[in-house]
């Protein structure tokens, strides 16, 4: 029997559902397919910046980046080898990515278990259980960020928690203090009935003290009654060795892998971006997490899920007909 050359339409469609299911900035979605004859191309989707929170479009890649890992992973669970070429045009730098494909002789069911964890993931931004993380469990995660260029580095110790605890809430209180940013948040999140933007079921019902998350009090009251807990979630800073275009979707291809490990071990994720988006708490995370090697690009904050209502409410995402286009339009 001869082998196929390229996914079907269905298959196409099917893996880049999967591949949109991929976490990003605020619930922006900025990526776009584009679909050729023999190959699927990845593109970033300027529309979609947040330019307070995101100035250099550098968390709208590392989305993207996501989305590429997720789209591997939903190929692979479909019967088709996705080989990547990243950013193949450096005239077109919102060409992110090519796809090309090869028939696999079988599905690795890890790779359908990965599949299903994609389905499954959400940002959990409610408490988590007391219950500490062992290091064991923590282990495979950041493995999956070494294969994948990154460094997943877990604040374990008093002091290194500390630290990036107060990095994060500097981040949140320079913010806070500018219009602009409480503008386009409330343009982003607490929203109803939308496809995109963060709903406001998946807010916490208050701000929780003491917990390193973005203040989205600022914007909404969220629908789920948490309890106030000193809970025992493990904060994580993902970082790169560089700080270039093609880090940032490295980046996203490395939290993808992280967040789908970590669900598969029935983890709870929610990913804090704010490390990265002031200068002086980027540089301080660099100095007191990092030693001063490498840059971080976002922190992840993992822990055990309230077991009564895991995995938490599942976010809205946008049509395949607003993501998905031929890459030669027809005229």
């Amino acid at each position: 029997m001869s082998r196929r050359t390229i996914p079907s339409q269905a298959t196409m469609r099917t893996a880049l559902a999967l591949a949109c299911r991929a976490p990003s900035v605020h619930n922006s979605q900025p990526w776009k397919w584009k679909l050729a004859e023999h190959s699927a191309h990845l593109y970033l989707d300027p529309s979609r910046l947040l330019p307070t929170i995101d100035p250099t479009g550098r968390e709208m890649v590392i989305s993207c980046g996501a989305a590429l890992n997720h789209a591997r992973i939903a190929f692979a669970a479909e019967g088709w080898l996705a080989r990547v070429h990243r950013l193949p045009n450096p005239a077109q730098p919102e060409h992110l990515a090519s796809i090309e494909f090869s028939e696999l002789a079988g599905v690795d069911p890890h790779v359908e278990t990965l599949a299903a964890a994609a389905s499954e993931r959400r940002s959990d931004r409610r408490p988590f259980l007391t219950d500490p993380v062992p290091q064991e469990v923590l282990a495979p995660l950041r493995e999956v960020a070494r294969l994948e260029s990154c460094t997943l580095t877990f604040a374990v110790g008093d002091r290194e928690r500390r630290e990036l605890e107060l990095a994060i809430e500097h981040a949140g209180s320079v913010q806070r203090r500018q219009p602009e940013y409480q503008q386009e948040l409330a343009a982003w999140a607490g929203r109803h009935a939308s496809a995109e933007g963060i709903p406001a079921r998946s807010l916490p019902a208050e701000h929780l003290r003491g917990m390193p998350e973005r203040d989205f009090a600022l914007v909404a009251e969220g629908e789920l009654p948490v309890p106030v807990l000193d809970d025992g979630a493990v904060l994580a800073v993902l970082s790169t060795s560089g700080d270039t275009f093609d880090d940032w979707l490295t980046t996203g291809e490395a939290l993808s892998a992280v967040l789908l490990s970590a669900t598969e071990q029935r983890l709870a994720t929610c990913t804090l971006s704010q490390v990265g988006e002031v200068a002086a708490s980027r540089n301080e995370v660099r100095e007191a997490i990092l030693g001063g090697i490498g840059w971080p690009q976002l922190a992840v904050r993992i822990g055990w899920p309230v077991t009564y209502e895991f995995p938490g409410p599942l976010t809205p995402r946008r049509p395949l007909s607003e993501v998905v286009e031929p890459l030669f339009p027809r005229d």
